[in-house]
């Protein structure tokens, strides 16, 4: 179905984030322009769109990796963009996993998913250790431990990313296009990850390229370009029958 902003302000209490009247200004350039949005508490919600339609920077506004310049979110009902908020509590429960992986690289696999634990979280070693182990075996790299992010495929380093997101024991994970650095044999993989994670009842928000995915595991989907949502509903419905021109015109190109 084609999309109606709203102007409500009240905040949705099942949705895991909520994003209301979202607009986002790069000096003279506005980026987002009046976005409602919503992912519900175990949803997965996939968003599509050409470059530069504002999917990234939607995303990163969740976590305020990139500060609004107007509106409001919403983080399991709490606003993280009141300025009373408390941030840190709030983006703890969100994980993230970006395009590049961001491992440190002068440390091992385990030392990788244990240092925020430690640092951040507050937790002993032997607790983060267990709970860093738990997640390589989740995501098929448990024999890695021991190696150095520059010995593993662009597909492991991306796989230990999401067990390094996984292991601040998180309520929802916002993914920003994880397979779009990856050659074309090590994308399975990554995604077979996401496709557990989902049938596990994750909460997940991902902005991907990969229409099969979006398709077979996404409980909605959401089309924008030009930095407002043009289109959403059923994957399969909007991927065999969009109803805007625009996302007609996109997904011919890239189906």
């Amino acid at each position: 179905m084609t999309v109606e902003q709203n102007s409500s302000s009240t905040k949705r209490s099942d949705a895991a984030i909520d994003v209301q009247q979202l607009h986002k200004y790069f000096g003279d350039n506005q980026v987002l322009k009046g976005i409602d949005f919503h992912v519900g508490n175990g949803q997965v919600v996939c968003v599509i769109g050409p470059s530069g339609s504002g999917k990234s920077t939607l995303l990163r506004c969740v976590n305020l990796l990139e500060i609004p310049t107007k509106g409001k979110i919403f983080v399991e009902g709490e606003e993280i963009t009141d300025p009373d908020a408390d941030v840190d509590k709030l983006r703890a429960r969100i994980g993230i996993v970006f395009q590049q992986f961001n491992l440190f690289p002068h440390m091992s696999v385990l030392r990788n998913l244990t240092i925020a634990q430690q640092k951040v979280a507050g937790r002993t070693k032997d607790e983060s250790v267990e709970i860093a182990r738990a997640n390589l075996e989740k995501v098929g790299l448990a024999e890695k431990e021991s190696a150095f992010p520059a010995h593993l495929s662009g597909g492991q380093m991306q796989r230990a990313a999401i067990a390094r997101a996984l292991s601040m024991q998180p309520d929802m994970m916002l993914f920003d296009e994880p397979t779009s650095a990856l050659d074309p044999e090590l994308v399975g993989d990554v995604l077979a990850v996401m496709k557990d994670l989902a049938h596990e009842g994750m909460t997940m928000m991902v902005v991907t390229h990969e229409m099969g995915f979006a398709r077979e595991v996404g409980d909605k989907l959401v089309f924008m370009d030009g930095g407002v949502i043009l289109e959403e509903g059923d994957p399969a419905e909007v991927l065999a029958s969009p109803q805007h021109e625009r996302t007609q015109s996109f997904l011919s190109k890239v189906l």
